[in-house]
């Protein structure tokens, strides 16, 4: 659609909403939907408030566990009806402040702070809302921990990291995961315990262990007794924990204002709470999702912040998103697989990357901008006369917004201040609740994630088949055998392919003891045990 500038403008000036409460700004001028739309999804969007309403009010919104959905209760406990988990949110709260003033005071003989570095071992939403969180808010001269995260299994990732940690003996170890039983969690601790045996240092005395009561993890750090344990709760999902002691305390940790990161999310709460969609900004963000996909995620979500800080929110929206709304079953179960992919990384960068697609390739998307108003703390140099490296990034990401437009090619702009501990706070709460309006327009649970647990049943199974080859062969030393015959030695005839894989991987791995006798068709490869044990 065309409009002249005439008319683009006066389109502004209806679609533009500032919230200066939040520091916040909403544009949704530059999506093509029709005048009559907002009225046509009214009544719509008015079943989602209300479906958001007994949400916070506590109803089960996980039914495949039976679990009520509290992240939101997270900043404000006292609109929680439930005294006990009104009573523990304040307490552990209290408790971050206090473990984090400990650390803080902590010191070596030398005088030295005891702790400088911090160790993130975690997965999924354990890992990528502090890393958002420490990417955007860290990196400032008042920082107390320097963070580094084990977010895989990857044994050379672990061994990249661990190098790049100057000082184990001052490092503190936060293992987060609420089961206790995830693996690539699981394995990161025990490879940071080995690396703090090696160096002669006590693993259980750095270590700091978030997890849910009772839980595997739980146990462990209980009866070695770790340095500190935290509560996490099943009414919170990882994907929206970043505003629980999963990304609180790290936050605390690293001199981060967590109380500021609070306050933002809990004032975007409240003006997204609101059932007026003229000003509710999650409700207006959820509709333009909804119509750029025809409300079946026709077109990917492409996430542009023009800000280095927001670098990872790309990433960390795409959990918080695909997860949520990745779903191939109605609430009412009727069959239909829904979602919208999420991708992006920053301006200007991407300007020298994808955009070129963008503007002139599939127009199977549309853009969502992030526009950071203040530049940096401090006075910037001239680049040319009255110019600003500032001025220069703000004049990037207005002319790929109107190259876009020129070629047909949607956006929405999302305004904010200044990267601060408030504003990042604010972006959490306002996709959180975004995420849950358009799941009630598409009538998909957005609480549950049965795709995941699929998953980790198939990698268990695959775990399990991993050690069957390994005993098989250890049983069987100094013999070599072909794939076929390794499947039917342990009994899995129907897996060659997948036998095939491990083997591979098993071989390739000389520490492993598994050798391999090379064939010139690969597949006919056969491998045999000649280690030790």
């Amino acid at each position: 659609m065309k409009w002249t500038r005439k008319q683009l403008w006066q389109r502004f000036k209806k679609h533009y909403t500032a919230y200066p409460d939040l520091g916040l700004a909403l544009d949704l001028s530059r999506m093509e939907f029709g005048d009559d739309f907002f009225d046509r999804m009214e009544p719509a969007m008015q079943r989602a408030f209300r479906a958001m309403d007994v949400l916070e009010g506590g109803a089960i919104a996980n039914p495949d566990e039976g679990r009520q959905v509290g992240h939101y209760w997270l900043r404000n406990a006292t609109a929680v009806k439930d005294e006990t988990i009104q009573k523990e949110i304040l307490e552990v709260r209290q408790k971050i402040d206090s473990f984090a003033d400990k650390i803080a005071k902590e010191r070596l003989p030398n005088g030295q702070s005891k702790y400088a570095y911090l160790l993130l071992i975690g997965i999924g939403g354990s890992a990528l809302g502090p890393q958002f969180v420490s990417q955007a808010l860290g990196g400032t001269p008042g920082d107390l921990l320097k963070p580094f995260f084990f977010d895989n299994t990857d044994p050379d990732g672990f061994d990249k990291v661990l190098r790049s940690i100057p000082d184990l003996d001052r490092t503190l170890c936060l293992v987060i995961s609420k089961s206790g039983t995830t693996p690539e969690t699981h394995n990161g601790m025990i490879e940071a315990k080995a690396a703090f045996e090696k160096a002669g240092l006590r693993f259980e005395e750095h270590a700091v262990a978030i997890t849910m009561n009772g839980s595997k993890l739980g146990t462990r750090a209980t009866d070695d007794k770790w340095k500190e344990i935290f509560p996490m709760w099943e009414w919170v999902g990882g994907r929206t924990s970043e505003l629980s002691v999963v990304g609180l305390l790290p936050a605390k940790l690293q001199g981060i204002n967590i109380d500021k990161m609070l306050e933002g999310a809990r004032l975007c709460d409240e003006a997204t709470r609101k059932h007026d969609v003229r000003c509710n900004p999650a409700a207006r963000l959820a509709l333009m999702w909804y119509y750029a996909g025809n409300g079946k995620g026709d077109k990917d979500m492409v996430i542009l912040p023009y800000k280095d800080r927001l670098e990872l929110f790309s990433r960390y929206l795409q959990q918080l998103v695909m997860e949520s709304l990745g779903k191939e079953v109605y609430i009412d179960g009727k069959l239909q697989n829904q979602g919208i992919v999420v991708y992006g990384n920053k301006g200007s960068t991407d300007q020298h990357a994808y955009v070129q697609q963008l503007r002139e390739g599939i127009n199977n998307f549309f853009v969502t901008f992030i526009e950071v108003l203040k530049d940096r703390n401090g006075p910037s140099v001239e680049i040319e006369s009255s110019t600003t490296a500032g001025d220069c990034l703000e004049g990037l990401f207005l002319g790929t917004r109107e190259a876009l437009f020129e070629n047909g090619r949607e956006s929405i702009t999302i305004t904010i201040d200044e990267v601060s501990s408030f504003h990042v706070g604010v972006l959490i709460a306002l996709y959180e609740r975004a995420v849950g309006y358009y799941a009630s327009l598409i009538h998909i649970n957005a609480y549950h994630q049965p795709g995941v647990e699929a998953g980790k049943k198939a990698a268990k199974s695959m775990l399990e088949l991993n050690q069957k080859i390994i005993d098989f062969l250890k049983r069987n030393r100094g013999q070599f055998f072909s794939v076929e015959s390794i499947a039917n030695g342990i009994e899995r005839p129907d897996e060659p392919e997948s036998i095939f894989k491990v083997c591979e991987h098993l071989a390739a791995n000389k520490d492993r003891g598994i050798n391999k006798e090379t064939n010139v068709m690969p597949v006919a490869s056969r491998y045999g045990f000649v280690g030790k044990g």
